[in-house]
């Protein structure tokens, strides 16, 4: 028993000391290494090449937690609190839908106080408001209600701010608590902070905002906006710069930036970061101190070269000669914790690089891999939203109100293909419909075509007892079309239709509709019109059914477009220094009348129901206007002239009785009311009509023609 104690012992003693002659020289590396790495902690950086190195921060900055200029999460989360005390707001919980049911999506402003200023920018939100087709001046018929109180800027040092919000609002009425009410917000907080803080609390109301932070934005509820500038034109808008010839897409620079670098504050780690990716060849990053009153106390030993530098490129000229930028262009967004706008209806992916403010210095190598045919196609589709949604103050207003009325009826709502592709959201009517193949624009893109059949619509304006004769011979000529479903006539007098036994037997039904003696009546969605194409005339048009036939056959080869015979053209006239109206035959062209002209029905819709009531009434008051008004609008939605066709015949233009009294002075007097429509036309729009070529007639024999008897 001894022996075997012994043995242990001798056993463990030769353990411990082969350890130490062997492995006593690792442990005691341990251990120095170990020293060294608490001293390494407590001295943390501690850089052997420090003066060659170059300093993108100061040891003492990386070991502070955050910019201490910056609120905590802690004190983010209480400001957003105070300020969103309904954070769980959602349109089910928040809105009454029933204020919607009767009268359908109403949007009412409250009246303007005399003694309430209002910003340039808000007082263009009103506008945009009371302009809109939802707008009633009866609070009663209201789903949607707008304060009268300026929102805008929120930062109490701001000479805009309005104070006592909380204390006006609640003596509304109509508030309730909020409820079914739609604030507008572009800057809240103040510099360096910038806080969600509004100064009031804004209950159950729908949040409109510029830059919403992730963490206060309520999805499905509020709206991200962006920001404009007072300066931001009211409606129309500047175009893109994308043309047809813009290739290679690729411009003079790459990736251009130009802005104010905050000091301190939010925003101001990446944008005292962007220096790192100016080359000063293609890539061009220019930032200036100059923000705030107080901006030289922050002033560091870059401020003064950054100041010069940025007064050495105009802003403008950047854009124009920029493939990508941090602003504009193709838009390479670095915005953490943003939400972007109108983004529940608009697909950024297809028209922004979208990184993370922590990889700002890989953004150059990024945007070069982009392969040009996609720079191309995000080209496109950034110069397609800025035109739709972004270029007027009308278009972001507009926009916001859509994307609230199609929260309200989810089964009739536009989808992301309409919302993301040319014309957009606003011109896809869904009262119309939902589906993109109804729509004349989208036929190419899901391979169909309109049906093969037309409705003839003749608005009559000659009072009698009978038909008059030009009427008559132009209902048969166009019954005899192959592809005549149809014939609509709307009767335009005073005095009611004559009998069914006064009009001819037709080959086709003839149905006749009461009209109100108003001309924006021939462009009314009548349920009367069953096909896709409309033949518009007027009861003096001269057509042979040859002619009829030919243009029907060209308008299904062109859906989206007015497709006619009598054509007119505009120009700019530098004297006057308005817009020209003429009617010499020229190698141009860019109105279609109406008095012969194919398109399609759904332009009807849009004439009733997208356009202001403004609109219709300028049309009925003119009384010469009605015709230039929708080649403007479907000018507008599909960015391309209409199509002349020939005819035998030169129209002439009917004149009502009571001008005919006039004489001599008729024709000159309708003149003139088309060329002030026209230029009210182009106040509303910016104007939009696009000059064709005309073809002219070719060498090829009548003989071989399919409708040979155009040109006899």
């Amino acid at each position: 028993m001894q022996t075997r104690k012994k043995y242990i012992f001798l056993t463990f003693l030769a353990s411990w000391l082969l350890l130490f002659f062997f492995g006593g020289d690792q442990l005691r590396r341990f251990a120095f290494f170990s020293r060294r790495k608490v001293e390494a902690r407590r001295n943390w950086p501690h850089w052997t090449d420090r003066s060659l190195l170059k300093s993108f921060a100061d040891p003492e900055e990386l070991l502070s937690d955050g910019d201490p200029s910056l609120p905590s999460p802690r004190e983010r989360q209480a400001a957003r609190l105070s300020v969103y005390k309904n954070s769980r707001c959602r349109m089910e919980t928040c809105f009454d839908f029933s204020r919607c049911e009767k009268h359908g999506f109403k949007v009412f402003s409250y009246p303007r106080e005399r003694d309430q200023p209002l910003s340039e920018s808000y007082s263009k939100i009103l506008a945009s408001i009371e302009r809109s087709r939802y707008y009633t001046p009866n609070p009663e018929e209201a789903c949607l209600f707008i304060l009268s109180i300026d929102t805008l800027d929120r930062d109490h040092l701001s000479g805009q701010y309005v104070r006592n919000v909380d204390e006006k609002i609640r003596s509304f009425p109509l508030w309730n608590g909020g409820r079914n009410h739609l604030i507008f917000n572009l800057y809240s907080g103040t510099w360096p902070n910038y806080t969600e803080d509004l100064g009031f609390d804004i209950g159950q109301a729908i949040l409109a905002k510029a830059s919403f932070y992730t963490e206060s934005f309520r999805p499905g509820f509020d709206i991200s906006i962006p920001l404009f500038s007072k300066d931001h034109p009211q409606r129309g808008g500047e175009k893109g710069w994308l043309y047809q010839d813009s290739i290679p897409p690729k411009k003079k620079y790459l990736l251009v930036f130009k802005g104010k670098r905050y000091l301190t504050g939010i925003g101001s780690g990446t944008r005292n970061a962007l220096h790192h990716i100016h080359n000063g060849k293609d890539i061009i990053s220019l930032t200036t101190c100059k923000h705030g009153k107080d901006w030289e106390k922050h002033k560091d030993t870059r401020c003064d070269k950054d100041n010069v530098d940025y007064e050495k490129f105009d802003y403008q000229e950047l854009l124009h000669n920029s493939t990508f930028c941090i602003a504009a262009c193709i838009p390479v967004l670095l915005s953490d914790g943003w939400e972007l706008p109108f983004a529940e209806a608009i697909d950024w992916g297809k028209a922004a690089v979208v990184g993370n403010e922590r990889l700002l210095l890989q953004i150059p190598s990024a945007v070069r891999c982009i392969h040009p045919e996609r720079v191309l196609a995000f080209q496109q589709q950034t110069q397609f939203l800025w035109d739709a949604y972004f270029s007027s103050v009308d278009k972001i207003v507009h926009t916001t109100l859509e994307i609230i009325k199609d929260r309200l009826l989810p089964h009739r709502s536009r989808s992301r293909f309409l919302w993301n592709t040319l014309p957009g959201g606003l011109l896809a009517l869904p009262d119309f419909s939902t589906h993109p193949g109804d729509f004349p624009f989208y036929y190419l893109q899901h391979g169909s075509s309109p049906s093969e059949k037309f409705t003839a619509f003749i608005r009559a304006i000659s009072p009698g007892e009978s038909p008059s004769q030009p009427l008559l011979r132009l209902i048969q000529a166009v019954s005899r079309s192959q592809y005549c479903a149809q014939i609509v006539v709307l009767w335009s007098c005073g005095k009611p239709p004559p009998p069914s036994g006064k009009w001819p037997q037709s080959t086709v039904p003839v149905a006749i509709i009461q009209g109100r003696e108003k001309l924006s009546d021939r462009f009314f969605p009548y349920a009367a019109i069953q096909t896709d194409a409309v033949l518009s005339l007027d009861e003096h048009t001269s057509l042979s059914t040859s002619e009829v036939d030919f243009a029907f056959v060209v308008w299904r080869s062109f859906p989206e477009r007015i497709v006619g015979f009598p054509t007119r053209s505009h120009f700019w006239d530098p004297e006057q220094r308005r817009w020209g109206y003429t009617s010499k035959w020229t190698n141009e062209l860019s109105i279609v009348l109406t008095a012969a002209a194919f398109y399609h029905r759904y332009y009807h819709n849009l004439f009733t129901e997208y356009l202001p009531a403004g609109l219709r009434e300028l049309v009925d008051g003119l009384a010469a206007c009605e015709d230039i008004l929708m080649n403007v609008l479907v000018a507008a939605v599909t960015k391309l002239p209409p199509i002349k066709v020939t005819q035998r015949k030169q129209h002439k233009e009917t004149v009502s009785q009571q001008v005919k009294g006039m004489a001599g002075a008729a024709g000159g007097w309708r003149f003139s009311q088309r060329q002030d429509c026209l230029n009210q036309l182009a106040d509303w729009f910016g104007l939009s009509l696009r000059l064709d070529p005309v073809l002219f007639k070719d060498q090829v024999s009548v003989l071989r023609k399919k409708y040979p008897r155009l040109e006899k």
